[in-house]
């Protein structure tokens, strides 16, 4: 093999790890180089500089980069889990405030109850327990996504039942009420460990 030859194929790496994984910084990059490798930080460092060199990557820092953990977690990056929040709270509001016979805005609060119940619950949970990518290999970020939503569809029935069961044993049962604010509870408690935990796994090794 040749020293083009081998520059190539490490191009091609570097390429494809940049699209398959993404990393935030030229130092993520080169710690996951060095680990599917073994080459030299050294060498990695010279082929990426002569890819930035030519166009073909580039990295670059936000113009206004946050200057706060909180700042951090209110950023684009988080957007699903003010999304997985806001959705939670705004069922819990609606099966509070909505009649059951209040036609036909009784429809809202059924949507939010099936996404609340049926998909919440069990996407908290698997972002907490698989941060940065699913237990499941996938040849696409798309299909990453897909099996992504499966497992929490699978996840949040069956968690639902064991909160149902963990109900039925204290002074409160199994009633709406106590239902309703435990799912919501569960959600916002699973959501912030995932937060934490992809804060962690995006710091380089």
């Amino acid at each position: 093999m040749t020293k083009k030859q081998s520059e190539t194929e490490i191009q091609e790496l570097i390429l494809e790890t940049i699209r398959a994984k993404k990393p935030e910084t030229t130092q993520q990059l080169i710690n996951l180089l060095h680990e599917k490798t073994n080459l030299p930080e050294k060498e990695i460092t010279r082929v990426i500089l002569e890819l930035e060199s030519q166009n073909k990557i580039r990295f670059t820092k936000p113009e206004n980069p946050p200057s706060t953990e909180a700042a951090h977690v209110f950023s684009s990056k988080y957007a699903w889990y003010w999304i997985t929040i806001a959705l939670a709270v705004a069922t819990t509001l609606a099966v509070f405030t909505i009649p059951e016979d209040a036609y036909p805005i009784v429809y809202v609060r059924q949507a939010l109850g099936v996404i609340f119940v049926l998909f919440l619950p069990g996407y908290a949970f698997i972002k907490a327990l698989f941060p940065a990518k699913v237990p499941i290999k996938t040849s696409s970020e798309n299909l990453d996504a897909i099996e992504r939503i499966a497992l929490s569809l699978g996840m949040s029935i069956a968690l639902v039942p064991i909160v149902g069961l963990i109900l039925n044993y204290t002074p409160w049962g199994i009633r709406l009420t106590p239902i309703t604010l435990s799912l919501l509870a569960l959600t916002a408690v699973t959501a912030t460990v995932a937060v934490a935990r992809e804060r962690e796994s995006a710091k380089p090794q």
